[in-house]
């Protein structure tokens, strides 16, 4: 037994599925293909990590339901009773955060990684669904939220409605990229979540919105449970983006691509190929200098700005061009295509080619 929650849910670890056991009827709105939607029969909701060769299975065509199904017998239980989550990440790297208000309290238990196929709602679509087949990818957000409280239907659908918000909100707080845009993540394409709420509870909650003290908690919990089990299954967390390529990598950007946009503002024949390998070796030397970090972060969300059409391309231009100057005059080697991003690489890889001689990394 790994915990038991202020409502007397179990909580048990068996190795690669971890399951929240109920004490009694308990109201439950899940995603999950096994006895999801709906339901207040359900003795407990497990989240499962499946292996590769399963992922490939259904890749093919197998039922997902299916194996559920047999992850619930596995496990003891009569598959008409359970409901289930499925992720590739590891249980052992689940986080488990608890929220207390007076009588009142709402636990988050999250498994989390992005790294394969975060997304922002929106991104161009990865399939088509054509009956009952789809593809597990490396990278899911599972949120089982036990609360409490007995809530009523529509507000089991409010709660799931904060806890996506907070997830998104844990997400954007971290910065952490779509892989399938330049945006920044809401979350995994395979994203799953199950409410609990228990019916018996003498705390009747009609709303779970962010103005109700029911809403704070769930996203105050999901958020912080959210953040810990990205950290431990991908290392994703506030330390790991403080580094200049992994900001630029949602945009695609790499040490190259600085080179060639230094190489393009640059008068031909100006730099060796030793000096060539000087300047790559020290961006990423640099990359972690705050002094370099915070203008690169200020920049991108110029840019991102841009993108939303908040402000026009013009004034982003010129004030990504104040925050790196590029010293050299205009003519012929400047980059052609005045975009925020071009003037971001041109500012930023001459800011880095001209400080090379005065720099402590200078090797």
């Amino acid at each position: 037994m790994t915990a038991v929650l202020p409502g007397n849910e179990r909580v048990e670890n068996h190795g690669t599925t971890l399951v929240v056991r109920f004490t009694g009827p308990r109201k439950v709105l899940s995603t999950s293909w096994l006895n999801g939607g709906y339901r207040t029969d359900l003795e407990a909701v497990f989240n499962h990590q499946i292996p590769v060769e399963a992922c490939e299975s259904y890749h093919n065509g197998g039922s997902v339901r299916d194996y559920l199904k047999g992850v619930a017998r596995g496990l003891g239980f009569d598959a008409g009773v359970v409901t289930g989550l499925v992720t590739r990440a590891e249980m052992r790297n689940i986080a488990i955060r608890t929220e207390q208000f007076r009588d009142l309290a709402v636990t988050a238990i999250v498994t989390a990684g992005i790294d394969k196929n975060g997304g922002r709602a929106g991104d161009p679509a990865s399939y088509y669904e054509d009956g009952d087949s789809f593809e597990p990818v490396g990278g899911t957000i599972n949120t089982i939220l036990v609360i409490g409280a007995d809530l009523p239907e529509h507000a089991m659908a409010r709660a799931l409605m904060t806890a996506s918000e907070a997830k998104a909100a844990a997400l954007q707080q971290l910065m952490a990229r779509s892989l399938y845009s330049c945006g920044i993540a809401t979350g995994s394409g395979t994203d799953m979540i199950a409410i609990v709420s228990d019916p018996g509870s003498r705390l009747r909650l009609t709303d779970a919105g962010k103005h109700a003290k029911l809403g704070e908690l769930i996203g105050r919990t999901v958020i912080r449970a959210t953040t810990e089990a990205l950290e431990m299954e991908t290392g994703l967390s506030a330390e790991s983006q403080r580094d200049v390529l992994v900001r630029l990598s949602r945009f695609g950007v790499t040490r190259e691509d600085l080179w060639n946009a230094c190489s393009a503002i640059t008068p031909q024949g100006r730099y060796t190929i030793e000096e060539r390998e000087v300047f790559l070796c020290n961006v990423s030397r640099y990359a972690k200098d705050p002094e370099l970090v915070v203008p690169v972060a200020a920049a991108l969300h110029i840019i991102d700005e841009a993108e939303w059409g908040l402000i026009t391309e013009t004034t982003a231009c010129q004030a990504v061009r104040n925050l790196f100057p590029v010293t050299v005059p205009d003519g012929p080697h400047t980059l052609a295509d005045r975009t925020p991003l071009n003037e971001l690489l041109a500012g930023l890889s001459w800011h880095i080619c001209s400080r090379r001689d005065k720099s402590p990394f200078t090797g």
